[in-house]
């Protein structure tokens, strides 16, 4: 009847084991159906783009593959990942039952005195008790109300997130790389079109000196031509100061100690990709890292509902233990008159713990609506971010080809300035002034140049693309 009785409580713990005890919260659908700005061909995206045939320089490249081996915030990353793991591995074992071995030995003298004490005596003729145990004990939780199975969910979903935040890290510092090369590729041509302009400021100074020696200007032009070249030499030092700073923070990024990074490539070379599709809004939320990183946050927290849940609810644990015992350490290994077996199961129903069980249920369910806003806000932001560049890559080509036409404008104005110069059909101040509006204008033209390789780059790591 007993093992009856065991055998039933047994098979009501497996049937009990598949009920659950809460409702998870579904993911809203919030994501819109095209990008601001955007008339997508189809629902391909650059941002699937394996990345390598995104970024084809050869040098970025090399710079982004030694970025993802040393970088420190990568190898944290990837630590992180090998806790989450070892938690969910741990996770995994929650439906098997603890298993204890333990061996033990006593020796308690009680007082003369005492009841015992005259027992003892009177009926083994010793003043002491010996006690001998080796005994194998084994303690299994049914999982009735799916606080095993929630935890098991909580634990894949955290090691899952590990590994979005790896890709996040990724792909951020996939494109820091990249711009940061571009940046350092614009200082290169900055630095050399302030070392022309200087040259030609040199010219200028030493035509107008020539002038002066045959009264022909005041020194009034000496000093203004000049300041307009020391105005072009205070540049390039300045330049090359960012050239070193730009150069020691890729140097940090990809995680070495501060050096010169060697460059093949000229900013003039680099080419903008034309067609730049962004697919839609849907087909980027299953890539972004931080959007799927948010949406496992909700399985945590849907998990963890789950378990504070059950905690209000009835445990069933079942015990058995097993061994040998003996009062006398002869008799300890004498079997099977040693041999000593046990088997329980008992119910537990919580009833009052000050609040706290309900406390924890409340707590687990504001967090999991916290998921749901984080979630949100996570596809509010991705999808503002590819507006963003969508605008920046449209917009900077517009830009660019202005700068362009008004930079070819400005050099065949300095050319005309300086041969009018030299024939006294026009003053040095034209001449100073076309060459001052031509070292602006390309120095923009560079600057915008690199806005539009980084947009391209910003575009692409906001649509998903740097971890694959």
């Amino acid at each position: 009847m007993k093992r009856f009785n065991i055998i039933t409580i047994l098979l009501l713990a497996l049937i009990w084991s598949g009920c659950s005890v809460s409702k998870d919260t579904a993911l809203p659908n919030i994501a819109p159906g095209l990008f601001r700005n955007s008339l997508p061909k189809d629902s391909s995206s650059v941002g699937s783009m394996p990345l390598k045939s995104f970024i084809n320089d050869l040098t970025v490249q090399n710079l982004i593959d030694t970025a993802l081996v040393k970088n420190y915030d990568m190898q944290i990353a990837l630590k992180n990942i090998d806790a989450a793991e070892v938690l969910f591995k741990q996770s995994k074992l929650g439906y098997l039952p603890e298993l204890k071995l333990q061996v033990s030995a006593n020796s308690s003298r009680p007082s003369d005195n005492s009841l015992n004490g005259l027992s003892l005596n009177q009926f083994t003729g010793s003043t002491h008790i010996e006690d001998y145990n080796a005994n194998l004990g084994v303690v299994w939780e049914a999982d009735i109300w799916g606080k095993i199975r929630n935890q098991k969910a909580g634990a894949l979903a955290s090691f899952l997130q590990t590994e979005e935040a790896r890709k996040a890290v990724q792909t951020r510092l996939v494109a820091n790389v990249a711009q940061g090369y571009y940046n350092l590729l614009m200082l290169d041509a900055q630095l050399e079109i302030a070392k022309k302009n200087l040259k030609l400021n040199d010219s200028t100074l030493r035509i107008i000196n020539l002038q002066f020696d045959a009264g022909q200007v005041t020194s009034l032009a000496i000093q203004q031509a000049q300041a307009q070249q020391l105005n072009a030499a205070q540049l390039i030092p300045r330049l090359e100061q960012s050239v070193t700073l730009q150069e020691n923070a890729l140097s940090v990024l990809i995680g070495t100690l501060p050096n010169a990074i060697k460059r093949e490539s000229r900013l003039d070379n680099m080419t903008i990709p034309q067609d730049l599709n962004a697919g839609f809004p849907s087909s980027m939320l299953s890539r972004r890292p931080d959007i799927k990183s948010a949406e496992l946050a909700l399985t945590v927290a849907n998990a963890r509902v789950g378990v504070a849940k059950a905690s209000l609810y009835p445990s069933l644990v079942i015990t058995a233990s097993g061994g040998i015992n003996s009062f006398k350490a002869s008799n300890w290994f004498n079997v099977p008159a040693s041999l000593f077996g046990l088997v329980g199961a008992g119910i537990t129903q919580p009833i009052f713990q000050r609040g706290q069980l309900k406390s924890n249920l409340e707590l687990a369910k504001i967090d999991r609506e916290k998921s749901v806003i984080q979630f949100r806000q996570s596809v509010l932001n991705a999808v503002g971010e590819v507006s963003d560049e969508l605008t920046k890559v449209e917009k900077l080509k517009t830009q660019y080809s202005i700068a362009e036409k008004r930079a070819q404008t400005l050099q065949q104005a300095s050319r005309n300035a300086s041969l009018l110069f030299k024939s006294g059909m026009a003053n040095y101040l034209e001449v100073i002034t076309a060459q001052g509006n031509l070292l602006q204008s390309e120095l923009e033209l560079t600057t915008i140049k690199t806005e539009q390789l980084n947009a391209v780059v910003g575009l692409y790591r906001s649509l998903g693309g740097g971890w694959n």
